[in-house]
């Protein structure tokens, strides 16, 4: 977008230290990707967080326990498993070292210069949690529904089977498991 002159690099939430509005809220989320194809939400971030929570299995899960990756850490790799060619950098809001299930939020390159990062290369996204936009139509619970992610760099439509829909204050609060890009 920014190659475009849609978009300037102080627009990037993660450019710089101010605050920037949540873009599940900005008015240009239309109903469709990049390529066309309709979305029926976006997931945006759970109050004050960064972005929505993004649930990931590293490819090698037994590195979680092996680097120790606790919450706080900063992790780096590709979504290989569903065939995102964008490199992600994450901080570790919850490790698993059973599993080697991490929870994260979506923290953009600059965390990536500001300390020690675990490159575990490669991921499956698992799921993703957080609160609703609605655009097109509301999540159902137990169906395979398309949304966008608030912060995905290549506004591309996902799906996700929603497996739990809260109604709350602020709005509708969800999970999405079984995530794969359109």
């Amino acid at each position: 977008m920014i190659g475009r002159g849609e978009k300037t690099r102080e627009d990037c939430p993660f450019s710089c230290e101010c605050a920037a509005p949540s873009p599940a809220t900005e008015p240009n989320y239309t109903g469709t990707d990049v390529c066309g194809r309709a979305y029926d939400f976006v997931i945006g971030p759970l109050g004050t967080e960064p972005s929505a929570r993004k649930i990931i299995l590293p490819f090698r899960a037994d590195l979680v326990e092996r680097w120790n990756i606790v919450p706080g850490d900063v992790v780096l790799g590709r979504p290989m498993g569903q065939g995102c060619p964008v490199q992600h950098v994450l901080r570790v809001i919850d490790a698993n070292p059973v599993t080697g299930v991490l929870t994260c939020h979506t923290v953009g390159p600059r965390a990536a210069r500001e300390g020690t990062v675990k490159d575990v290369q490669a991921y499956h996204v698992i799921g993703f949690e957080g609160m609703v936009h609605v655009i097109r139509r509301p999540p159902e619970f137990g169906f395979r529904m398309s949304f966008l992610p608030s912060f995905c760099m290549m506004h591309t439509a996902h799906t996700g089977v929603v497996n739990m829909v809260l109604g709350k204050a602020g709005g509708l609060h969800v999970r999405i498991e079984d995530i794969r890009i359109l």
